[in-house]
């Protein structure tokens, strides 16, 4: 591999390190003031808005400009988004960092999904692809264990401190990059369409593209559902009794399975059957929710989530290499900011679904309803897809040569 695309993937590593430890503080600090269950789903509402609003106009700058300088800014203003929620001493000052955190995020994925496939070969999709969803889910395992920790010890000063030291190695390492920026020549037929429309041309890409919609569409409605991210200071505080360190290790627990999973996706890449795989490893996820939901041993429900990242770490690798593998050059970052309005949905607008949900159904109620609902939706796609049912990463590899 490319020793550029592991500088690349290292800087995405340790925002992604920042990202997940501020979540964490921003959840616990949430509960400690206000001890509502809505009010968690309301940061990741915060985080939606402007995560979903500005996806679109992401993906077009990221086409016209250079990704890798957008992508030195994300970092910037990631900085100023911490120093926000460390200060921050009631809901609206972490709202704000949310609405930061979520502004910056819609600029991440396009720009980093433009970087990469033009420090790589073809060949080369798949296995980036299992490498990038590796070290997210290592970040989602390190950031969340080590401000946990360090939250129940010290308080928060030093897994501030943690975030901030992330995103600072980060921007340095980025600096680091040989990345000779060439611009993709604009189509001739696009120069007279409006700019507005141009913000649009990857939404019609992909609801034009049947195997891309439908991969991106059950992966968002079952994470939609099935996540439980937003409701684990509750059940870190309430169900299980384990405090912010037990915290950290469930919101960790997820991303423990997915490293495993990606190690061993590296050395085996998903090829045939990736469609059929793909749907067994969401049915499996909503089983591991529901789980989770009835458990009431720490334990248990610790390996619950473990599992349920492993699974969730298999549709990331395939829904990614199909991403690659379907988007034209030149429309890369605006297919990317499709792909992260489908992400943001699943993760934030589902975490205010979480809240929602436990407000009217109660904590538990609201985690066993996500995991039925998940499964339901399998089994819609299984029924109504044969494109996607039959998918080999293999063929489509071939045939967008």
């Amino acid at each position: 591999m490319n020793p550029n695309f592991f500088k690349a993937t290292s800087a995405r590593f340790l925002f992604s390190i920042s990202v997940q430890s501020q979540a964490v503080l921003m959840g616990w600090q949430m509960y400690a003031l206000t001890h509502d269950p809505l009010k968690l789903g309301m940061i990741g509402l915060t985080a939606a808005l402007p995560a979903l609003g500005l996806s679109l106009f992401a993906g077009y700058l990221v086409d016209r400009l250079n990704p890798l300088r957008i992508y030195q800014t994300v970092i910037l203003v990631s900085l100023c988004s911490v120093m926000v929620a460390w200060n921050a001493s009631t809901p609206r000052e972490l709202y704000i960092a949310a609405f930061l955190t979520g502004m910056m995020r819609s600029f991440s994925s396009p720009s980093m999904n433009s970087i990469i496939p033009r420090i790589v070969s073809r060949e080369e999709i798949k296995r980036s692809s299992a490498y990038t969803t590796l070290a997210f889910q290592f970040a989602g395992v390190m950031g969340p264990g080590l401000s946990g920790v360090l939250l129940g010890i010290r308080g928060y000063s030093f897994p501030y401190i943690l975030c901030l030291s992330s995103l600072i190695v980060a921007s340095l390492t980025l600096w680091t990059i040989d990345y000779p920026h060439k611009q993709v020549p604009r189509n001739e037929s696009l120069k007279k369409v409006p700019a507005f429309e141009e913000l649009l041309l990857g939404v019609r890409f992909v609801s034009k593209h049947p195997l891309l919609l439908t991969a991106m569409s059950l992966d968002m409605f079952a994470v939609l559902f099935g996540g439980v991210t937003a409701m684990l200071p509750v059940f870190a505080a309430e169900i299980l009794k384990v405090g912010p360190m037990g915290l950290g290790w469930l919101r960790a627990g997820p991303a423990m399975g997915a490293i495993l999973m990606g190690a061993y996706l590296i050395r085996n890449p998903v090829g045939a059957k990736a469609g059929k795989m793909l749907m067994s490893s969401i049915l499996g996820f909503g089983i591991c929710i529901l789980v989770f939901g009835l458990s009431r041993n720490y334990a248990l429900s610790l390996v619950a989530l473990i599992v349920s990242g492993a699974l969730d770490s298999i549709s990331m690798v395939i829904r990614g290499a199909i991403v690659q593998l379907c988007s034209p050059e030149g429309m890369r970052g605006r297919i990317a900011s499709v792909n992260a309005v489908f992400i943001g949905s699943s993760n934030e607008i589902g975490e205010f679904e979480s809240g929602v949900a436990a407000k009217l159904l109660g904590t538990v109620n609201s985690v066993l309803f996500g995991g039925t609902m998940t499964l339901l939706t399998v089994l819609v796609v299984f029924l109504r897809s044969n494109e996607l049912r039959a998918l080999d990463l293999g063929e489509l590899e071939k045939r967008h040569s």
